[in-house]
């Protein structure tokens, strides 16, 4: 089972980094076709992408192409809409109608070309006003869409909001993406990239919110971003050794007829058990991924 802490971004058209990204210990990767490629190296680029992720790696091949209504969008899909690619970053999403054409598009490729119909995810980047205050429906409008990705920096200069360090203004969008993935039946989302390179202690605490807030893992931009991301998004041993220990307390409370206990000072009733299921499997499926 995969996890999706985080997603490298690398240049389709540089070789060397396509080729380093992959073995970075990302997540998954993610082959950019739009905004780190120059207009005129798109079209050429296609193939670049494809036949990378025709390679061998440990980690998920993903492909973002240009967004749709460009001149480049269709043309990108009937490119790398292939094995080996395991899914496709839709950038720029702004209503149900452009997501389910996205995934019609995708689905006649798949089946066209004899791939398994539904086989190749499908992630819709929000980052404009229009698909913000759409987010509901866009949550719902493709069943190949497991997770939505926050894209901060449009979404900041499309609204006129300044992006700051504390990205106290991101508060309110970033629970939006929370509670409408949830509602929806989706997983949780991907928060969006860390611009300043140049601020390790920032981007820490940008990745330590977006865990707080519910997210499950970040777009990262810069190959020193990933095991920070890795880390932060990894249950501690400290916190899978408590949820053992309520686990354990609660089971024998159980046995003894109770549903609320105390542990270590801590109200514990069946939502803090949950929570530490939650956490435990999903320290199961990262060390699963990583074998």
């Amino acid at each position: 089972m995969p996890v999706f802490r985080s997603f490298l971004f690398a240049p389709g058209n540089h070789a060397r980094r396509v080729e380093k990204c992959l073995t970075l210990g990302a997540d998954a990767v993610i082959l950019d076709l739009e905004d780190a490629v120059a207009n005129a190296e798109k079209t050429a680029t296609r193939g670049m992408v494809v036949a990378a992720l025709r390679r061998d790696r440990r980690c998920l091949g993903y492909v973002r192409v240009n967004s749709l209504g460009t001149q480049w969008s269709h043309g990108d899909f009937v490119a790398v809409v292939t094995a080996g690619v395991d899914g496709i970053i839709v950038p720029k999403i702004e209503s149900a109608g452009d997501l389910q054409t996205a995934e019609w598009l995708l689905a006649a490729l798949e089946r066209e070309r004899g791939l398994p119909e539904g086989g190749i995810d499908l992630i819709p980047i929000i980052e404009t006003a229009a698909g913000f205050s759409n987010l509901a429906a866009i949550a719902r409008a493709a069943r190949r869409t497991k997770r939505l990705s926050f894209g901060a920096g449009d979404f900041t200069l499309d609204v006129g909001i300044t992006w700051s360090r504390d990205e106290t203004e991101l508060l309110p969008y970033r629970t939006a993406f929370v509670v409408e993935s949830r509602a929806a039946g989706l997983e949780p989302p991907l928060d969006t990239v860390w611009v300043s390179l140049k601020d390790p202690e920032g981007f820490q605490h940008s990745v330590q919110r977006a865990k707080d807030l519910g997210f499950q893992g970040k777009l990262c931009i810069h190959p020193d971003q990933v095991p920070v991301v890795n880390d932060c998004f990894r249950p501690t041993d400290a916190e899978l050794a408590h949820a053992r220990k309520v686990l354990d307390a609660f089971a024998q409370a159980e046995r003894d007829g109770l549903a609320a206990i105390q542990v270590d000072g801590q109200f514990v009733d069946y939502p803090i058990v949950y929570r530490a299921q939650r956490l435990i499997a999903r320290a199961d499926a990262i060390a699963a991924a990583q074998r």
